[in-house]
């Protein structure tokens, strides 16, 4: 289908809120899936990492790809993801920057499209994903705190983004929204065959444009920790600066870590024993 069909997507973060990623999505995230694909460079654009900004600067955002969008000009572009998802309303910026682009945008799921990266994905004028890839949908997620009238405002000020989302999912697969509300109430993961039966994706991607080499699997793995422990720390409460304080002290060790060898690693064991620790006193 092409791409001018489905709806344009409202975007308007609020004040307080902080669209996080689901720890689900992260722990099926391999962050060394990458496009082997000898495509065009100056025409693809790679969503390989969380979506929107973390402390760092890091990540996919809205102003990168728009940035890209302009270098690249009213040529065909190519998008490569494997993204865990994040900032679901960056992830409704960039979908609307690729839905507005003039040329033809075919999209390459090559690992995982979850949350705001599968709202992307609909964004292409064709989809291809790998067979070994998934999608996963669901309602928007955020971190909030406040007494139970608070809540209650965020939880409506929030249901009109699960129906442009499925607004979006209907758009491309022609399933009806009834069903689609039902798929992203419980948190629905998607397998490359069933994404092309269901209309997810028109096509699979061919084997020989994957790359699964594992050649920065420790920086792979630290980044995943670091965003874990960032998503717990939000759940936990802590207080942003607190959280800021402990992640640039964590993660600022990795800077020797190509030197070594071993200090990624040292964080990634000290990350996940702290997340460790967060689940067995949530759980008790």
């Amino acid at each position: 289908m092409s791409k001018r069909e489905l709806p344009a997507a409202p975007v308007s973060a609020r004040a307080g809120l902080r669209s996080e990623i689901l720890p689900s999505a992260l722990s099926k995230w391999n962050p060394d899936v990458r496009s082997a694909a000898a495509d065009d460079e100056n025409a693809t654009i790679s969503i390989l990492d969380p979506i929107g900004a973390d402390w760092f600067g890091e990540g996919v955002t809205a102003k990168r790809v728009s940035g890209a969008l302009r270098a690249i000009g009213k040529k065909d572009v190519s998008v490569t993801i494997n993204s865990p998802g994040g900032d679901y309303f960056e992830g409704l910026a960039i979908y609307n920057l690729l839905r507005d682009h003039p040329a033809k945008v075919t999209v390459k799921i090559v690992g995982i499209a979850a949350s705001a990266a599968s709202v992307i994905a609909m964004a292409g004028d064709e989809i291809q994903i790998a067979r070994a890839g998934f999608l996963m949908i669901h309602n928007t997620w955020v971190i909030a705190a406040g007494d139970r009238n608070a809540l209650r405002d965020v939880a409506d000020w929030l249901e009109p983004f699960d129906s442009m989302a499925v607004d979006i999912y209907a758009a491309r697969t022609g399933i009806d929204p009834k069903e689609l509300a039902k798929m992203l109430d419980r948190e629905t993961w998607i397998g490359g065959a069933e994404a092309v039966d269901d209309g997810f994706a028109d096509d699979f991607l061919p084997v020989d444009q994957i790359d699964t080499k594992t050649k920065n699997s420790s920086e792979g793995k630290t980044v995943s920790a670091v965003r874990k422990l960032e998503t717990y720390l939000a759940l936990a409460n802590v207080p942003r600066s607190e959280r800021k304080e402990l992640i640039m002290a964590l993660k600022g060790g990795t800077q020797d870590a190509a030197a070594t060898g071993m200090r990624g690693a040292a964080v990634v064991a000290e990350v996940e024993n702290l997340l460790n620790s967060m689940k067995s006193i949530r759980t008790a």
